[in-house]
């Protein structure tokens, strides 16, 4: 086990280390942050896996963040319409899928490599979200959005269980799913892929398309907790994202990783950036070490692939 999930053993090993320094620094981490820890890390791992599915196919998408803003927004203007809650998540979910679907065509369609492609798509919508909404936060959300209309535990409980349900349904897919099994094949040698009767194209493109719409329930779970939406709200999510993804053990290279260890990664980021700021008044450094971490996550694949 440890041979075959090097990545996730060490990850795993480190989140278990970091909970019992907090265990024995400040017990009372685990009494008012630990709980509220997994609830803002929910959302962030449904999206991280999807990015997880795009970075196993050699791809990689930074528009992650906007489209999480534009969903979000979406989905505060359905709620605020008066849309009963099944319908505002599927306006969410149907218009993140429209804009993976749009990175899916560009990168497929017009074979632009996916960093360009997805570097531009995030700002027209970052900067159109901007045009449309002026800054301005959506107020008067009904009572039923919030919490989805229950109390706080119970909404804190729904988010939670339908991340993980989320993950676990991928965590199956990818291992007894034939589609799940294709996005590890093409990662790792797409002609290979193409001569076994896989089309590397649709898949990849089916790839984008389910990430977008895995972002929209991401921005519709996140939105949830609070009274308004902020337009900004997807700001810097690409970063905690794809940090989580690679230092969870997914190669940048593709072909290689699990939604295990994508949850490892989003745990161990989440923790840590919510202990910073129970420790100490420095919390500002968690955007420095997210980009340290993802620095030393690809830099290990690199020396690990050299003496291979």
């Amino acid at each position: 086990m440890i041979r075959k999930y090097p990545r996730e053993m060490s990850i795993a090993v480190a989140y278990a280390v970091l909970l019992t320094i907090m265990a024995v620094l400040r017990p009372s981490f685990f009494e008012h942050q630990f709980a509220a820890t997994w609830v803002s890390s929910a959302p962030v791992l449904v999206a991280a896996i999807g990015m997880t599915l795009v970075i196993l196919t050699r791809h990689i998408d930074v528009s992650i963040g906007a489209q999480f803003s534009v969903c979000a927004i979406a989905a505060g203007l359905a709620a605020q319409a008066g849309l009963p809650m099944p319908a505002v998540f599927a306006i969410a979910l149907i218009t993140g899928g429209l804009m993976g679907a749009l990175n899916g065509g560009l990168v497929v369609g017009l074979g632009l490599p996916s960093i360009v492609a997805t570097l531009a798509t995030m700002v027209l919508l970052r900067e159109s979200l901007r045009w449309a909404r002026q800054g301005q936060s959506i107020y008067g959300l009904p009572a039923t959005f919030q919490w989805f209309g229950i109390s706080q535990s119970g909404g804190q409980l729904c988010i939670i269980a339908i991340a993980m349900s989320v993950f676990a349904a991928f965590a199956w897919a990818m291992g007894w799913f034939s589609p799940g099994r294709a996005v590890y094949a093409v990662g790792s040698d797409e002609e290979a892929a193409r001569l076994v009767g896989i089309r590397p194209k649709r898949l990849v493109f089916g790839v984008f398309l389910l990430m977008g719409v895995l972002t929209g329930l991401a921005a519709a779970l996140a939105s949830v907790r609070f009274a308004q939406i902020d337009p900004n709200a997807g700001s810097g999510l690409e970063l905690q994202v794809i940090a989580a993804v690679v230092v969870g053990g997914t190669a940048i290279s593709g072909g290689r990783g699990t939604v295990f260890g994508t949850l490892l990664g989003v745990a161990l980021l989440g923790t840590i950036g919510s202990a910073l700021g129970f420790l100490t008044d420095q919390a500002h450094w968690d955007k420095a070490l997210q980009g340290a971490i993802i620095l030393l996550a690809v830099a290990s694949d690199g020396l690990a692939g050299r003496n291979a």
